[in-house]
C-alpha cells in the first residue's frame, strides 16, 4: 500500500515498533484504536470468533472482494495493520490460547460487557496476575462501575444520552445524531492517548495498567465548550441547526446557486467580510461591531447577511472572501472531498499497488513528512497462526 504522494526517499515512522497489540474488540471503538497503533509501527493480533469474526465484517453493502473472501467497507475502515486469528474464547482452548499471547504482549484492547471476560479468566486483573507489565484497556458504553454500568454501549444511544443529540439538527425539529459514529472514533482516538501514556510510564515503573475508557465519558466530555456555557452559564443549549452558540456569523449561508459555510471567528475578520460586501458601515455599527454585540443582534443580523449572500455563487464568495481572509468553504459531498486535489497532495488516499488490496484512507498524522500508515491491508478472518511475528518459525 501507498499514499498518494509519499515524500521521496522517506521510510514510513513506526515509533511503536516492537510494540505487541492484543485487539479482542470488535465493531468500530477499540479496532480504531487498534488500527492506530498498528498505523504507529505496533504488531497488532486481532481476536475473532471463528466463522463469523468482527460483526463489521457483514455490515455491507458495499462489499471489498468476492466470495468467501468479501468483507464489508465498514470493517475495512478500521482494521488496517492487523492480521486476524481465529479463537473461541469461549472455550478451554481458546482461553489458553489468549493467555498465552497475553504472556508476551504490551497492550490488550477488549470491549466486552463489564465483567463478562471475569467468567473465562481475562479479565484485567487475572491477565495482569500473568504479566504485570500489561495495559489492559477496557473500552464499554458507560465504563466499569456506576448505575449504568451493565448496559450495552452503542454510539446511537450514547449521542442521545450523553448530550449530543439535544444540540444537532435544527431548533423545533427532530434531534439528529452526527453522520459517522463519532462518539466510537473519539472513544477510540481517546483510548490510543491513554495506551500511549501507559506505556510512557510503564518505561518508568515497569508496571501496566488497566485503563477504563467509556463512550459516555468521552461523549460527555466532547460537550467541550456546550456543557462550560451550561455549567457557568446556567441555562441549557439548544439545537441551532448550523448556527454557533457563542459566535456570529457562524453558520451555513444561502448563495445565488446553493449554500457556503461562513467562519467569522472575530471583529476583524467581521469587519473584511463588510468591505468585501461593500457594506462596511455595518461593521461599525454598534449592535455588530463586537462578538457579543452580534450574538445579541443574531436575530437582525443574519437575515441581513443573508440577503448579501444570496447575490453570489458560492465559487464567487469562495474566491472573493479567502482573498480577504475571511473564513469561507463550500459545501462538498464525500465523492467530491475523495476527487479534491488537497486530499490528493496531503495523500490522505491509500491508493492500492494489488488488487487484493482495498482503497483506503491514511492516519491523518504526519510524522517527519511521513504518513505512519500500517503495511499491512484488512484480514481475512483467522487468516493467521495465533502466535506473535517473533515467535514464528
Amino acid at each position: 500500500m501507498s499514499a498518494d504522494q509519499p515524500p521521496d526517499g522517506a521510510s514510513t515512522p513506526r515509533p511503536l515498533a516492537g510494540v505487541r497489540v492484543l485487539d479482542i474488540s470488535r465493531v468500530l471503538a477499540g479496532p480504531w484504536a487498534g488500527q492506530l497503533l498498528a498505523d504507529y509501527g505496533a504488531e497488532v493480533l486481532k481476536v475473532e470468533r471463528p466463522g463469523a469474526g468482527d460483526d463489521t465484517r457483514n455490515w455491507g453493502p458495499p462489499w471489498w472482494g468476492e466470495g468467501a473472501e468479501r468483507v464489508a467497507a465498514y470493517f475495512v475502515c478500521a482494521n488496517r495493520g492487523k492480521r486476524s486469528v481465529a479463537i473461541d474464547i469461549a472455550t478451554v482452548e481458546g482461553i489458553q490460547q489468549v493467555r498465552e499471547l497475553v504472556r508476551d504482549a504490551d497492550v490488550l484492547i477488549e470491549n466486552y460487557k463489564v465483567g463478562q471476560l471475569a467468567k473465562y479468566g481475562l479479565d484485567a486483573a487475572s491477565l495482569q496476575a500473568i504479566n504485570s507489565r500489561l495495559i489492559y484497556c477496557s473500552i464499554t458504553g458507560y465504563g466499569q462501575n456506576g448505575p449504568l454500568a451493565h448496559k450495552a454501549g452503542y454510539d446511537f444511544a450514547i449521542q442521545a444520552e450523553a448530550g449530543l443529540m439535544s444540540i444537532t439538527g435544527d431548533l423545533g425539529a427532530e434531534p439528529q445524531k452526527v453522520g459517522v459514529a463519532v462518539t466510537d472514533l473519539m472513544t477510540g482516538v481517546y483510548a490510543t492517548t491513554a495506551i500511549l501514556a501507559a506505556l510512557h510510564e510503564r518505561g518508568r515503573t515497569g508496571k501496566g495498567r488497566h485503563i477504563d475508557a467509556a463512550l459516555f465519558d468521552v461523549q460527555v466530555a466532547m460537550l467541550a465548550n456546550q456543557a462550560a456555557n451550561q455549567l457557568i452559564g446556567n441555562q441549557t443549549p439548544t439545537r441551532m441547526g448550523n448556527a454557533h452558540p457563542n459566535i456570529v456569523p457562524y453558520q451555513v449561508f444561502p448563495t445565488r446557486d446553493g449554500h457556503m459555510v461562513l467562519a467569522v471567528g472575530n471583529d476583524g475578520q467581521f469587519a473584511r467580510f463588510c468591505e468585501a460586501c461593500d457594506h462596511p458601515e455595518i461593521s461599525r455599527d454598534a449592535r455588530f461591531s463586537t462578538n457579543p454585540a452580534r450574538v445579541e443582534h443574531r436575530a437582525t443580523l443574519v437575515p441581513l447577511l443573508t440577503g448579501w449572500t444570496m447575490a453570489r455563487d458560492t465559487a464567487e464568495w469562495v474566491r472573493l472572501l479567502s482573498a480577504a481572509g475571511v473564513p469561507c468553504s463550500p459545501i462538498l459531498d464525500i465523492a467530491q472531498v475523495m476527487a479534491h486535489p488537497h486530499v490528493a497532495a496531503r495523500g490522505l488516499r491509500i491508493q492500492p499497488e494489488s488488487a487484493t488490496v482495498p482503497p483506503m484512507i491514511a492516519n491523518p498524522m504526519v510524522l517527519d513528512g511521513q504518513r505512519p500508515v500500517a503495511d499491512l491491508p484488512p484480514p481475512s478472518l483467522g487468516a493467521h497462526p495465533a502466535r506473535w511475528l517473533h515467535d514464528q518459525s
